[in-house]
């Protein structure tokens, strides 16, 4: 796998959203013969999500929630631990492909770290995360970043409401869902911590606005999100904003994703996790 393949899934996932434009490409590159077995590689498989955690584990209690958003329900998939409590609360955020059985492993992963994780389905109001990838991702193009950041507010009210939260809620967020922990870092002064991996940046004149606890994981060929590290950087280091930045040597974006066999790297999505769960055991306590 060349990055030249991995760059055009890249523009393909996250820019023109064009299948037969990214298939023309990556045949020139393979050959017609050898690039749907590439393009496979390269995307995620739903069928490898259920590898790290189980939903029938009997260390957590795992519920479908629905609760109110800013501008109507929102569905939600919620796992904590089976005993004790309350808990500092954790928002798992989607990528482009929404709510998915690998989020789902996320949120499971999280709760059996002591938290209460929350994966909201930002596609609720378009009746919730369709199970093929590419319509989930084009439903994207239908959201407003303000609705959405609207929504995240209304998630941290609702999740402080319940009797096995602590009151601290923290978010972490992957690609679109990094991009929309960082502008939910800017619109709730309730969000204590928030952990963005490759996500896209706000602009340097709302950072001011962030109160929350930041840790931002970056991957060194990422080019593309990378581009507004330094304006982002310039501006949490002016505002005085509590946060750290990790960039994780010859790795893709999306390589915490162990459903992608082409960009998933363990030992930088172990390291990323080790930092990610303590840096939570620290804000949510």
């Amino acid at each position: 796998m060349t990055q030249e393949m991995i760059a055009l899934y890249d523009d393909y996932t996250h820019l023109s959203l064009d299948r037969r434009k990214f298939m023309d490409s990556l045949a020139k590159l393979v050959g017609s013969m050898s690039a749907a077995a590439t393009a496979a590689a390269l995307m995620a498989s739903n069928a490898q999500a259920q590898g790290l955690t189980e939903e029938t584990d009997p260390r957590l209690v795992i519920e479908n929630v629905t609760y109110p958003g800013d501008g109507g329900d929102m569905l939600g998939y919620l796992a904590r631990p089976a005993e004790g409590g309350p808990f500092g609360a954790v928002i798992v955020v989607h990528e482009n492909r929404g709510l998915n059985p690998h989020i789902k492993d996320v949120a499971r992963r999280m709760a059996l770290e002591g938290f209460l994780a929350l994966a909201p389905d930002y596609l609720s109001d378009q009746g919730g995360t369709p199970a093929d990838e590419d319509a989930a991702r084009d439903l994207f193009g239908n959201l407003d970043a303000r609705a959405v950041a609207a929504d995240g507010v209304a998630t941290i009210a609702w999740l402080k409401t319940r009797d096995d939260c602590n009151g601290k809620v923290g978010a972490m967020g992957f690609c679109w869902g990094g991009g929309t922990v960082n502008n939910l870092a800017v619109a709730s002064p309730d969000l204590a911590a928030g952990v963005a991996y490759y996500g896209g940046q706000p602009p340097a004149d709302q950072v001011p606005a962030i109160e929350a606890r930041l840790m931002l994981h970056y991957a060194s060929l990422d080019d593309r999100i990378n581009a507004g590290i330094p304006g982002f950087q310039a501006a949490l280091e002016a505002a005085g904003t509590d946060y750290q930045l990790f960039m994780y040597d010859g790795v893709n974006h999306a390589f915490n994703n162990d459903t992608s066999d082409a960009r998933y790297d363990a030992a930088a999505a172990e390291l990323a996790w080790q930092r990610t769960v303590q840096f939570f055991r620290e804000a949510l306590a």
